[in-house]
């Protein structure tokens, strides 16, 4: 059965905040007015959720993590310990954007690294794993392994988050093929 979600009593919840079942926000959050946050989700201590902030179902958030107006993550995404997102591209002090934010969107099943950072105005492809302290400064394929400053693929990662060799079959069971490039697609579960 279902439980409310849970927020502990160091942490605050704007007005027009809509928080799923089995949530659970941690010490010292701060959730802002118009966030939307999925079911069993995870914010770890000290995560900011700015204002409008859309996050799918079974997220989590780790430690000191800030997700601005702009950013979006789907269904199951893992934001590893103070990983970083932005939402200006050309930001300034005295110069402020009004309410313009570049749009970021974190793909089903993706995962970012501790410290990592993804510079705004990109999306992240479905189950992609970025790599601890990485950089992303382009869009992300498909599970693409992303790792360094830019961060560039490295490899190929399963839905399951194992790397794939170049048979591109997982112990998992699961199947894949390349479409091009830089396009992995799965073919059995």
């Amino acid at each position: 059965m279902p439980n409310p979600p849970f927020v502990h009593e160091s942490s605050y919840v704007d007005d027009d905040v809509v928080l799923g079942q089995d949530t659970k926000v941690w010490h010292f959050c701060h959730i802002q007015r118009g966030a939307r946050i999925g079911e069993r989700c995870s914010l770890g201590q000290n995560v900011n959720v700015g204002n409008n902030v859309r996050i799918g179902n079974g997220v989590r958030i780790q430690n000191n993590v800030s997700i601005y107006e702009g950013v979006e993550l789907e269904d199951n995404v893992f934001c590893g310990p103070s990983c970083v997102f932005t939402n200006v591209t050309t930001p300034r002090a005295h110069f402020p954007v009004g309410g313009v934010y570049a749009r970021t969107l974190i793909r089903e099943g993706a995962s970012l690294g501790a410290n990592s950072t993804v510079v705004c105005g990109h999306t992240v492809g479905r189950s992609a794993l970025i790599a601890a302290g990485a950089v992303v400064t382009h869009n992300v394929p498909d599970y693409a392994l992303m790792a360094g400053v830019p961060a560039r693929r490295i490899g190929w990662v399963c839905e399951c988050g194992k790397r794939l060799d170049d048979t591109l079959q997982c112990a998992c069971g699961r199947h894949y093929r390349l479409l091009a490039p830089e396009q992995l697609q799965q073919v059995s579960e």
